[in-house]
């Protein structure tokens, strides 16, 4: 169980970072542990991890500030192995003691946490990778917070920003694929157009070879009788 003193220090270090924010990184204490910090490190522009979205862990001791803090990153980002202690100036790999009660407030550990991440020195719990893996890292990144239950619930400001952004891809996948709809709209439409003219064509066709068929055979009889008939007339008056 967390000492009051440290409880104390956390709850004025979250209320001096929510008053001046450092950039680039946001951190909010777990509802239901003090001890348990999350953050998201944004990459900085100019950087393998620009556009890149980065999640972890911050957990103090009990005995914070005479006992320093573990580090740890949940978000694959090429430079931190994922889910292991990140060894800083800062974290519990290097200071301990009165040093941490003069020089540790989570202020500076965001700010040199994301300032070791631009940085290629090796150190415990760090990776090498090529620039490219990082890039294509980064723009998975908000997806795979998103993922997460305790992210979605501490940063629902990222999946905002998730969303709005499989929607903005969603709609120039649309209006990329619009010109090829319009023609294969305009496609089927030519291949329709001969059907049309193929059956105009035989009506026609038809009507023709009716004009050119004779009188039907019951037409002709007909007439046939009649002028019979009609001849007969002047030999009955006789």
């Amino acid at each position: 169980m967390a000492e009051k003193a440290c409880i104390k220090r956390l709850q004025k270090e979250y209320r001096a970072l929510c008053k001046e924010p450092v950039s680039h990184v946001v951190a909010r204490p777990s509802p239901n542990d003090i001890l348990e910090w999350h953050y998201v490190l944004e990459g900085s522009d100019g950087t393998p991890f620009a556009g890149g979205y980065y999640y972890g862990k911050i957990k103090f001791p009990p005995e914070y500030p005479y006992k320093p803090p573990g580090i740890t990153m949940t978000t694959p980002s090429g430079r931190f192995i994922t889910q292991k202690k990140i060894c800083l100036s800062m974290s519990d790999c290097k200071l301990s003691g009165a040093l941490l009660i003069c020089c540790f407030v989570a202020s500076n550990i965001l700010t040199g946490l994301l300032s070791f991440m631009m940085d290629t020195s090796p150190t415990t719990g760090s990776v090498n990778t090529t620039v490219a893996e990082k890039q294509q890292l980064a723009k998975s990144s908000l997806a795979f917070n998103c993922k997460t239950p305790a992210f979605r619930k501490l940063f629902p400001e990222y999946v905002e920003k998730y969303k709005q952004q499989e929607l903005a891809e969603q709609t120039r996948q649309t209006s990329q694929e619009s010109p090829q709809e319009s023609n294969s709209k305009a496609e089927s439409e030519k291949t329709v157009d001969p059907t049309k003219e193929d059956s105009e064509d035989g009506l026609k066709e038809k009507r023709k070879k009716k004009k050119k068929q004779g009188l039907p055979a019951w037409i002709i009889v007909l007439l046939v009788s009649v002028f019979g008939a009609v001849m007969a007339l002047p030999l009955l008056q006789l």
